[in-house]
Protein backbone atom coordinates (compact mmCIF):
# COMPACT_ATOMS: atom_id res chain seq x y z
CA UNK A 1 0.00 0.00 0.00
CA UNK A 2 2.73 2.29 1.03
CA UNK A 3 4.31 1.65 -2.52
CA UNK A 4 1.16 2.23 -4.32
CA UNK A 5 0.77 5.55 -2.56
CA UNK A 6 4.38 6.47 -3.78
CA UNK A 7 3.93 5.81 -7.50
CA UNK A 8 1.00 8.09 -7.22
CA UNK A 9 3.20 10.94 -6.13
CA UNK A 10 5.51 10.45 -8.59
CA UNK A 11 3.33 12.44 -10.73
CA UNK A 12 2.49 15.36 -8.55
CA UNK A 13 6.16 15.54 -7.79
CA UNK A 14 7.99 15.11 -11.49
CA UNK A 15 4.99 17.81 -12.36
CA UNK A 16 6.15 20.30 -9.21
CA UNK A 17 9.69 20.05 -10.25
CA UNK A 18 8.67 20.79 -14.18
CA UNK A 19 6.67 24.14 -12.75
CA UNK A 20 10.14 25.29 -11.43
CA UNK A 21 12.02 24.82 -13.23
CA UNK A 22 9.98 26.92 -16.32
CA UNK A 23 9.62 29.47 -13.16
CA UNK A 24 13.21 29.54 -12.93
CA UNK A 25 13.41 30.04 -16.73
CA UNK A 26 11.22 32.97 -16.51
CA UNK A 27 12.04 34.55 -13.12
CA UNK A 28 14.84 36.80 -14.94
CA UNK A 29 11.90 38.07 -17.34
CA UNK A 30 9.47 38.71 -14.80
CA UNK A 31 12.30 40.23 -12.51
CA UNK A 32 13.05 43.03 -15.19
CA UNK A 33 9.07 42.88 -16.54
CA UNK A 34 10.42 42.30 -20.21
CA UNK A 35 8.33 39.71 -21.13
CA UNK A 36 4.37 40.25 -20.94
CA UNK A 37 2.18 36.62 -22.16
CA UNK A 38 1.49 33.46 -21.69
CA UNK A 39 3.18 30.36 -21.32
CA UNK A 40 1.49 26.84 -21.53
CA UNK A 41 3.40 23.55 -21.04
CA UNK A 42 1.20 20.48 -21.76
CA UNK A 43 1.53 16.59 -21.88
CA UNK A 44 -0.52 14.45 -23.38
CA UNK A 45 -3.16 17.22 -23.58
CA UNK A 46 -2.96 17.78 -20.26
CA UNK A 47 -1.49 21.23 -18.79
CA UNK A 48 1.25 21.17 -16.60
CA UNK A 49 1.96 24.77 -16.56
CA UNK A 50 0.34 27.53 -17.46
CA UNK A 51 0.55 30.98 -16.51
CA UNK A 52 0.06 34.71 -17.46
CA UNK A 53 1.85 37.80 -16.19
CA UNK A 54 2.52 41.68 -17.30
CA UNK A 55 -0.29 43.62 -19.08
CA UNK A 56 -2.99 43.43 -22.03
CA UNK A 57 -2.78 47.25 -22.15
CA UNK A 58 0.41 48.87 -20.19
CA UNK A 59 -1.18 52.28 -20.14
CA UNK A 60 -4.11 51.17 -18.11
CA UNK A 61 -2.12 48.32 -16.47
CA UNK A 62 -4.33 46.04 -17.32
CA UNK A 63 -3.35 42.73 -15.52
CA UNK A 64 -3.24 40.06 -18.43
CA UNK A 65 -5.02 36.88 -18.17
CA UNK A 66 -4.13 33.53 -19.58
CA UNK A 67 -7.73 33.09 -21.29
CA UNK A 68 -7.01 36.54 -23.32
CA UNK A 69 -6.39 36.54 -27.12
CA UNK A 70 -3.75 37.59 -28.86
CA UNK A 71 -2.95 37.97 -32.77
CA UNK A 72 -0.59 34.62 -33.89
CA UNK A 73 0.85 36.38 -36.70
CA UNK A 74 2.92 33.05 -38.83
CA UNK A 75 1.39 30.61 -36.55
CA UNK A 76 -1.57 31.42 -38.34
CA UNK A 77 0.48 29.60 -41.64
CA UNK A 78 -0.16 25.81 -40.07
CA UNK A 79 -3.57 26.68 -40.76
CA UNK A 80 -3.84 27.93 -43.36
CA UNK A 81 -1.66 24.33 -44.79
CA UNK A 82 -4.34 22.84 -43.01
CA UNK A 83 -6.68 24.57 -45.42
CA UNK A 84 -4.96 22.76 -48.59
CA UNK A 85 -4.33 19.06 -47.19
CA UNK A 86 -7.94 19.44 -46.24
CA UNK A 87 -8.49 20.14 -49.79
CA UNK A 88 -6.39 17.48 -51.20
CA UNK A 89 -7.55 15.02 -49.40
CA UNK A 90 -11.06 16.00 -50.89
CA UNK A 91 -9.46 15.64 -54.64
CA UNK A 92 -9.91 19.68 -54.87
CA UNK A 93 -6.43 20.22 -55.62
CA UNK A 94 -3.00 18.01 -55.48
CA UNK A 95 -0.01 19.22 -54.12
CA UNK A 96 2.18 19.63 -56.88
CA UNK A 97 -1.00 20.84 -59.16
CA UNK A 98 0.81 24.32 -60.63
CA UNK A 99 -0.39 28.03 -59.22
CA UNK A 100 -1.14 28.94 -62.91
CA UNK A 101 -4.28 26.19 -62.91
CA UNK A 102 -5.94 28.75 -60.14
CA UNK A 103 -4.56 32.04 -60.23
CA UNK A 104 -3.92 34.54 -62.73
CA UNK A 105 -0.43 35.62 -61.94
CA UNK A 106 3.27 36.50 -64.08
CA UNK A 107 4.99 33.51 -62.58
CA UNK A 108 4.70 30.19 -63.89
CA UNK A 109 6.39 26.85 -63.30
CA UNK A 110 5.39 27.28 -59.08
CA UNK A 111 3.46 24.89 -57.44
CA UNK A 112 1.44 24.45 -54.56
CA UNK A 113 4.37 22.21 -52.84
CA UNK A 114 6.15 25.25 -53.62
CA UNK A 115 4.11 27.91 -51.22
CA UNK A 116 3.75 25.14 -49.06
CA UNK A 117 7.79 24.69 -48.56
CA UNK A 118 8.82 28.77 -49.19
CA UNK A 119 10.72 27.69 -51.93
CA UNK A 120 8.45 29.48 -54.76
CA UNK A 121 11.04 32.41 -55.70
CA UNK A 122 8.19 34.79 -55.28
CA UNK A 123 9.25 38.61 -54.82
CA UNK A 124 7.69 40.41 -51.39
CA UNK A 125 4.23 41.07 -52.33
CA UNK A 126 4.70 43.76 -49.08
CA UNK A 127 7.24 45.79 -50.74
CA UNK A 128 5.27 46.36 -53.90
CA UNK A 129 1.98 46.97 -51.98
CA UNK A 130 3.92 49.47 -49.67
CA UNK A 131 5.62 51.76 -52.61
CA UNK A 132 2.09 51.81 -54.90
CA UNK A 133 -1.17 51.03 -52.76
CA UNK A 134 -3.11 53.84 -51.44
CA UNK A 135 -2.78 53.55 -47.66
CA UNK A 136 -6.06 55.19 -46.49
CA UNK A 137 -8.00 52.06 -48.20
CA UNK A 138 -7.23 48.37 -46.85
CA UNK A 139 -6.21 45.43 -49.14
CA UNK A 140 -7.40 42.26 -49.57
CA UNK A 141 -5.57 39.29 -51.10
CA UNK A 142 -7.60 39.72 -54.66
CA UNK A 143 -5.63 43.83 -54.34
CA UNK A 144 -2.61 41.76 -53.81
CA UNK A 145 -2.57 39.69 -56.74
CA UNK A 146 -3.80 42.12 -59.20
CA UNK A 147 -0.79 44.81 -57.72
CA UNK A 148 1.76 41.44 -58.18
CA UNK A 149 0.49 41.24 -61.92
CA UNK A 150 0.35 45.11 -62.62
CA UNK A 151 3.88 45.22 -61.54
CA UNK A 152 5.26 41.71 -61.76
CA UNK A 153 9.02 42.01 -59.89
CA UNK A 154 10.79 39.43 -60.87
CA UNK A 155 11.27 36.10 -59.23
CA UNK A 156 14.32 35.71 -56.71
CA UNK A 157 15.32 32.56 -58.00
CA UNK A 158 13.86 29.08 -59.80
CA UNK A 159 11.11 27.46 -57.94
CA UNK A 160 12.58 24.41 -55.58
CA UNK A 161 16.00 25.49 -55.70
CA UNK A 162 16.22 27.12 -52.39
CA UNK A 163 14.30 27.58 -49.38
CA UNK A 164 13.51 31.88 -48.53
CA UNK A 165 10.22 32.29 -46.45
CA UNK A 166 7.63 33.49 -48.15
CA UNK A 167 4.35 35.77 -47.32
CA UNK A 168 3.23 35.66 -50.84
CA UNK A 169 2.94 32.66 -50.89
CA UNK A 170 0.77 32.18 -48.47
CA UNK A 171 -1.50 34.92 -49.64
CA UNK A 172 -1.56 32.83 -53.16
CA UNK A 173 -2.41 29.70 -50.77
CA UNK A 174 -5.27 31.22 -49.46
CA UNK A 175 -6.68 32.29 -52.74
CA UNK A 176 -6.24 28.89 -54.23
CA UNK A 177 -8.04 27.24 -51.77
CA UNK A 178 -10.98 29.85 -52.38
CA UNK A 179 -10.73 28.54 -56.20
CA UNK A 180 -10.70 25.23 -55.78
CA UNK A 181 -13.22 25.14 -53.31
CA UNK A 182 -15.45 28.04 -54.05
CA UNK A 183 -15.72 28.86 -50.84
CA UNK A 184 -14.55 31.94 -48.42
CA UNK A 185 -11.14 30.82 -46.83
CA UNK A 186 -12.38 32.42 -43.71
CA UNK A 187 -15.27 30.66 -44.15
CA UNK A 188 -13.28 27.16 -44.70
CA UNK A 189 -11.27 28.13 -41.53
CA UNK A 190 -14.17 28.79 -39.49
CA UNK A 191 -16.54 25.68 -40.81
CA UNK A 192 -13.80 23.11 -41.11
CA UNK A 193 -11.14 24.13 -38.41
CA UNK A 194 -12.31 25.97 -35.72
CA UNK A 195 -15.98 25.12 -34.88
CA UNK A 196 -15.12 21.87 -35.44
CA UNK A 197 -12.80 21.99 -33.29
CA UNK A 198 -14.43 24.01 -30.29
CA UNK A 199 -11.92 26.67 -30.58
CA UNK A 200 -14.61 29.57 -29.57
CA UNK A 201 -11.90 31.76 -29.41
CA UNK A 202 -9.95 31.86 -32.79
CA UNK A 203 -11.00 33.53 -35.39
CA UNK A 204 -9.43 35.75 -38.43
CA UNK A 205 -10.02 39.41 -37.39
CA UNK A 206 -10.15 42.64 -38.91
CA UNK A 207 -7.92 45.39 -37.01
CA UNK A 208 -11.57 47.04 -35.97
CA UNK A 209 -13.17 43.90 -34.93
CA UNK A 210 -9.83 42.91 -32.84
CA UNK A 211 -10.55 46.34 -31.30
CA UNK A 212 -14.07 45.39 -30.07
CA UNK A 213 -12.80 42.41 -27.58
CA UNK A 214 -12.42 43.39 -24.41
CA UNK A 215 -9.94 40.60 -23.66
CA UNK A 216 -8.02 40.95 -26.91
CA UNK A 217 -4.05 41.90 -26.06
CA UNK A 218 -2.69 44.97 -27.72
CA UNK A 219 0.78 44.94 -28.98
CA UNK A 220 3.56 46.58 -27.53
CA UNK A 221 6.48 47.79 -28.22
CA UNK A 222 9.56 48.91 -26.14
CA UNK A 223 11.09 52.41 -26.36
CA UNK A 224 14.72 53.46 -26.80
CA UNK A 225 15.14 52.77 -22.97
CA UNK A 226 13.58 49.32 -23.13
CA UNK A 227 11.66 49.98 -19.94
CA UNK A 228 8.43 51.58 -20.81
CA UNK A 229 6.08 49.54 -23.59
CA UNK A 230 4.07 51.61 -25.85
CA UNK A 231 1.28 50.33 -28.30
CA UNK A 232 2.93 49.19 -31.29
CA UNK A 233 0.49 50.69 -33.77
CA UNK A 234 1.08 53.83 -32.64
CA UNK A 235 4.62 53.73 -34.47
CA UNK A 236 4.24 54.95 -38.14
CA UNK A 237 6.58 51.31 -38.78
CA UNK A 238 3.38 49.55 -37.87
CA UNK A 239 0.82 50.78 -39.75
CA UNK A 240 1.26 47.98 -42.51
CA UNK A 241 -0.99 45.37 -40.30
CA UNK A 242 -3.92 48.10 -40.64
CA UNK A 243 -3.60 49.02 -44.25
CA UNK A 244 -3.49 45.13 -45.02
CA UNK A 245 -5.62 44.23 -42.70
CA UNK A 246 -7.83 42.32 -44.67
CA UNK A 247 -5.17 39.85 -46.36
CA UNK A 248 -5.81 35.76 -45.88
CA UNK A 249 -3.29 32.95 -45.10
CA UNK A 250 -0.07 34.38 -44.02
CA UNK A 251 -1.00 35.28 -40.76
CA UNK A 252 -3.90 37.61 -39.21
CA UNK A 253 -5.50 34.90 -37.27
CA UNK A 254 -5.85 35.26 -33.67
CA UNK A 255 -6.22 32.72 -30.99
CA UNK A 256 -5.93 32.14 -26.82
CA UNK A 257 -3.05 29.33 -25.51
CA UNK A 258 -6.20 27.07 -24.44
CA UNK A 259 -7.48 27.00 -27.70
CA UNK A 260 -4.09 26.14 -29.27
CA UNK A 261 -3.67 23.46 -27.28
CA UNK A 262 -7.10 21.78 -29.00
CA UNK A 263 -5.42 22.65 -31.73
CA UNK A 264 -2.29 20.43 -31.05
CA UNK A 265 -4.38 17.50 -29.75
CA UNK A 266 -6.61 17.49 -32.67
CA UNK A 267 -3.46 16.93 -35.46
CA UNK A 268 -2.09 14.61 -32.39
CA UNK A 269 -5.04 12.28 -32.97
CA UNK A 270 -5.49 12.81 -36.73
CA UNK A 271 -9.26 14.46 -36.33
CA UNK A 272 -9.23 16.75 -39.28
CA UNK A 273 -7.04 14.80 -42.06
CA UNK A 274 -5.39 11.37 -42.27
CA UNK A 275 -2.21 10.82 -40.68
CA UNK A 276 -0.63 9.93 -44.53
CA UNK A 277 -1.53 13.43 -45.50
CA UNK A 278 -0.24 15.31 -41.93
CA UNK A 279 3.19 13.06 -42.44
CA UNK A 280 3.84 15.70 -45.69
CA UNK A 281 3.52 18.61 -43.05
CA UNK A 282 6.34 17.41 -40.78
CA UNK A 283 8.46 15.93 -43.75
CA UNK A 284 11.30 17.91 -45.23
CA UNK A 285 11.66 19.27 -49.19
CA UNK A 286 14.23 17.78 -51.14
CA UNK A 287 15.33 20.81 -52.82
CA UNK A 288 16.22 21.05 -57.00
CA UNK A 289 19.89 19.97 -56.11
CA UNK A 290 19.17 17.29 -53.49
CA UNK A 291 19.83 19.53 -50.64
CA UNK A 292 17.06 19.51 -47.88
CA UNK A 293 14.88 22.52 -46.95
CA UNK A 294 13.31 21.81 -42.98
CA UNK A 295 10.45 23.04 -42.95
CA UNK A 296 7.16 21.08 -44.22
CA UNK A 297 3.62 22.28 -44.61
CA UNK A 298 3.44 25.06 -42.65
CA UNK A 299 5.55 23.52 -39.65
CA UNK A 300 9.22 24.23 -38.75
CA UNK A 301 10.68 20.47 -38.63
CA UNK A 302 13.27 21.33 -35.88
CA UNK A 303 14.41 17.86 -35.11
CA UNK A 304 14.35 15.34 -37.62
CA UNK A 305 15.96 12.34 -35.93
CA UNK A 306 14.24 9.16 -35.91
CA UNK A 307 11.41 8.15 -33.31
CA UNK A 308 12.78 12.20 -32.46
CA UNK A 309 10.61 14.42 -34.39
CA UNK A 310 9.99 17.87 -33.12
CA UNK A 311 8.08 20.50 -35.06
CA UNK A 312 7.29 24.41 -34.19
CA UNK A 313 6.57 27.39 -35.86
CA UNK A 314 7.26 31.13 -34.53
CA UNK A 315 4.95 34.26 -35.40
CA UNK A 316 6.45 38.14 -35.42
CA UNK A 317 4.26 41.19 -35.86
CA UNK A 318 4.57 44.43 -34.28
CA UNK A 319 4.13 43.98 -30.45
CA UNK A 320 3.76 40.51 -30.63
CA UNK A 321 5.88 37.41 -30.98
CA UNK A 322 4.65 33.68 -30.26
CA UNK A 323 5.86 30.31 -30.69
CA UNK A 324 4.28 26.88 -30.60
CA UNK A 325 6.71 23.41 -30.47
CA UNK A 326 5.43 20.15 -30.68
CA UNK A 327 7.66 17.13 -29.64
CA UNK A 328 5.87 14.52 -31.54
CA UNK A 329 8.10 11.79 -29.64
CA UNK A 330 6.78 12.42 -26.26
CA UNK A 331 3.76 14.11 -26.33
CA UNK A 332 4.76 17.58 -24.95
CA UNK A 333 3.46 21.02 -26.27
CA UNK A 334 4.85 24.40 -25.67
CA UNK A 335 2.84 27.33 -26.39
CA UNK A 336 4.26 30.95 -25.53
CA UNK A 337 2.29 33.76 -26.89
CA UNK A 338 3.64 37.40 -25.53
CA UNK A 339 2.68 41.36 -26.54
CA UNK A 340 5.45 43.06 -25.86
CA UNK A 341 8.15 41.41 -28.49
CA UNK A 342 10.87 40.96 -26.24
CA UNK A 343 14.05 41.57 -27.76
CA UNK A 344 15.58 38.13 -26.38
CA UNK A 345 12.33 35.95 -27.10
CA UNK A 346 14.70 33.57 -29.09
CA UNK A 347 16.80 33.02 -26.02
CA UNK A 348 13.29 32.44 -23.92
CA UNK A 349 12.06 29.46 -26.38
CA UNK A 350 15.26 27.99 -26.58
CA UNK A 351 15.23 27.25 -22.79
CA UNK A 352 11.72 26.51 -22.60
CA UNK A 353 12.12 24.23 -25.68
CA UNK A 354 14.89 22.17 -23.36
CA UNK A 355 12.53 21.46 -20.45
CA UNK A 356 9.64 19.95 -22.85
CA UNK A 357 12.17 17.80 -24.95
CA UNK A 358 14.50 16.33 -22.35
Amino acid sequence: MKFRFLLLLLPLFAGAQKSAQVDAVLAPYLENQTFSGVVLIAQEGKVVYNRATGFRDFANRTPLKKTDLFELASVSKQFTAMVIMLLQERGLLQFDDLVEKYLSIPYKNISIRHLLTHTSGLPDYQAIMDEHWDKSKVADNQDIIQYLQRYAPPTRFVPGSIYEYSNTGYVLLASIAEKASGRDFTEICRTEIFQKLGMQHTDLRTPAERSAIENFTRGHIPDSTGTIFLPADSFPSSNYTIWLGHREGPGRISSTAQDLLKWDQALRNNTLIGPATLQQAYTPMVLNDGKISYYGFGWDILDNTADHIIVGHNGDNPGYKTQIIRSLYNGKTLIVLSNNAPSDFSKLISALQKLITQ
